[in-house]
């Protein structure tokens, strides 16, 4: 028979440890940044935060980019009037160029490129301003850019989804023919156009700011909320990571092509109207290398030329930056071809960039973080 235990003696110790609490993930830091900021600074330093930090670094080169032509014309940096009016100028040199690259930065994020934009917008320039043409008023000079722009971009689609066409041959031969087919229409002739309601898209201002200037705002715009808040934003950046995932997962990948060219080429009509107006003719020659000028603002802007990734704000920063380098070698007098060869080497650095994974800088901030005094 065993003795009941009394009051006085010991309890035998039968109760489990208290569990200590989970640790924080290793490099967050919760208990000296709080329960929010650490959040703030994973995601700065991860892949959700690439975007932000290359946007950032973009901005960085217009400031450096503003700052030489401050050192090198203080005359004309020193006039708030005319540095407000060569912001405008700059922007409105940056609308043409800007419009094509939304509609590059969605072909080349979906694993395609199209060297046919240039000639794509000299086609629908010189189609929209014959006679023909503007015989129905500027609703139908707006209407046959569009059309014809919207068209051939579907052709690019079909015969690189259907025809198995490497995207680079079947839009490098499109870029012949429509350049071909442009100077077949105008017979290599330059072409007015009477349209005052067209002519007046450059000179209106709205707020003190050009039209032409709204116009690439809502494109962007459009083509933000498209890439990032829609179906087809989404399965743009599938397609372009990878194409046959893509298909596993219920995508119709060659529709999809066939529209994302389709896009393009809608850009290149816009562009077509807003290049004829600033120009108030129209001829085949014009847009030449525009091809180049939207692949390389796209390049800069972050997107992956082997499509997957890429932001329309990164190209649009892309667009301004080439836009101000243009003003500043304009302004100092400097020619052309060293405007074009600085162009390259910025175009080869960015290609390098993108093989920058930013793990250096990632590593820095994790090194540099303070710590949680004991």
């Amino acid at each position: 028979m065993s003795a009941t235990p009394t009051a006085d003696a010991p309890r035998p110790t039968t109760d489990l440890p208290t569990p200590a609490p989970p640790a924080e993930p290793t490099g967050h830091g919760a208990a000296a940044h709080g329960p929010t900021r650490p959040g703030r600074l994973s995601w700065w330093r991860g892949d959700a935060g690439e975007g932000a930090r290359r946007n950032l670094g973009l901005i960085g080169v217009l400031v450096v980019l503003i700052l030489i032509g401050m050192a090198t014309r203080p005359d004309l940096y020193g006039d708030s009037r005319w540095v407000w009016e060569n912001v405008l100028t700059i922007l409105k040199l940056a609308s043409v160029v800007g419009v094509v690259t939304v509609g590059m930065t969605f072909v080349i994020i979906g694993g395609g490129i199209d060297l046919s934009v240039g000639a794509i917008v000299a086609l629908a320039g010189v189609w929209c301003t014959t006679l023909a043409t503007q015989s129905f008023g500027a609703g139908g000079m707006i209407f046959t850019a569009l059309a014809v722009g919207i068209g051939v971009g579907l052709v690019n689609g079909v015969l690189i989804s259907y025809g198995r066409l490497v995207p680079f041959i079947a839009t490098l031969a499109m870029m012949v023919a429509a350049r071909g087919l442009a100077a077949e229409i105008s017979d290599k002739q330059t072409q007015v156009s009477n349209s005052t309601t067209i002519n007046d898209i450059a000179a209106a201002k709205l707020l003190g700011i050009p039209l032409l200037v709204y116009i690439l705002a809502i494109v962007v715009a459009a083509g933000w909320v498209l890439l990032n808040r829609t179906t087809f934003g989404r399965r743009t950046v599938a397609v372009g990571g990878n194409p046959e995932a893509a298909r596993l997962a219920g995508i119709n990948v060659k529709r999809h092509t066939v529209l994302l060219y389709a896009l393009s080429g809608l850009c290149c009509g816009i562009a077509a109207i807003m290049l004829t107006a600033q120009a108030t003719s129209a001829q085949a020659a014009m847009a030449n290398l525009y091809e180049l000028d939207a692949i390389a603002a796209a390049i800069i802007g972050g997107t992956l030329l082997s499509g997957g990734r890429g932001t329309i704000i990164g190209s649009l920063l892309g667009v301004i930056i080439f836009s101000t380098i243009t003003n500043l070698f304009a302004i100092n007098g400097l020619s052309t071809e060293a405007q074009n060869m600085v162009k390259g080497g910025i175009i080869v650095a960015a290609v390098l960039i993108q093989q920058f994974q930013f793990g250096t800088l990632t590593r820095f901030l994790g090194r540099n973080r303070p710590t949680a005094k004991a």
